[in-house]
């Protein structure tokens, strides 16, 4: 593909991607989450799967991130599933994807994305990403769903300054596949602009511990509002119901 069919419109933090793209709402949905003090966070459905952040790509959260490449070093778990971002203005579908792909949820069987991870399986991050643009209707989801949001998309900024990383949780590299009942979890940020995933330390509760460190990395470093949450939560939408 040319490099201008390579650069996808800029995604609002909308799930609707997910839905078209092979996620069960009878299983499981994403809601907004309004805010990162206990009472708000108190508002979402319990037992978040993944989070997912957009925040403002400001020159301090730019600088803080360069600052901390060599943390990318600390080994994860290797079953945690991660891709190296290569389309512009694709980092919504990719945190959606690192979101599913890192969760207990079972995708509709045949759908698109239920077919890609399994097709990525043992493939690299990079060979993974081209398989992404390589995907026609993953492109075609992804406008269709850009499209359908709040912003004109026919006007649209396409060099947008907000981007898109997730948040899941994943067993200590150290922990043996039959001990991860009682294992130590750890919270894993997965951002396609980096080298790879990032341990942010002990997670007990996955909504909570993102949301505390999201207070601590991006909010504490922007006055920008430009910064909204939402999660993936059990249970059916309740939007389809």
């Amino acid at each position: 593909m040319s490099k201008e069919a390579d650069r996808w419109i800029p995604l609002e933090s909308n799930p609707e991607w997910a839905y078209a793209a092979g996620l069960n709402k009878s299983q499981a949905h994403f809601e907004d989450v309004y805010g990162l003090d206990d009472v708000l966070l108190a508002m979402v459905t319990p037992g978040a799967k993944a989070v997912c952040l957009c925040f403002p790509c400001t020159r301090t959260i730019d600088n803080k991130i360069k600052e901390e490449a060599s943390e990318i070093g600390r080994i994860v778990d290797p079953t945690v599933f991660w891709m190296k971002q290569t389309i512009p203005n694709a980092c919504g579908t990719m945190a959606l994807i690192h979101a599913l792909s890192n969760s207990d949820v079972t995708l509709i069987p045949e759908s698109p994305l239920a077919k890609f991870i399994d097709e990525c399986k043992d493939k690299t991050p990079l060979e993974r990403s081209a398989l992404l643009a390589t995907t026609p209707l993953f492109a075609s989801i992804h406008s269709s769903a850009a499209t359908a949001g709040q912003t004109d998309a026919s006007t649209a900024d396409m060099e947008t300054n907000l981007h898109f990383t997730a948040f899941v949780r994943a067993p200590a590299p150290s922990a043996r596949a039959h001990e991860r009942k009682n294992v130590e979890w750890r919270l894993i940020e997965l951002d396609g602009r980096r080298e790879g995933p990032i341990d942010r330390g002990k997670c007990d509760d996955l909504l909570k511990d993102a949301a505390r460190f999201v207070n601590a990395f991006y909010v504490a470093h922007t006055n920008s509002v430009q910064l909204s949450m939402v999660a993936l939560c059990p249970g059916p939408d309740p939007n389809s119901l």
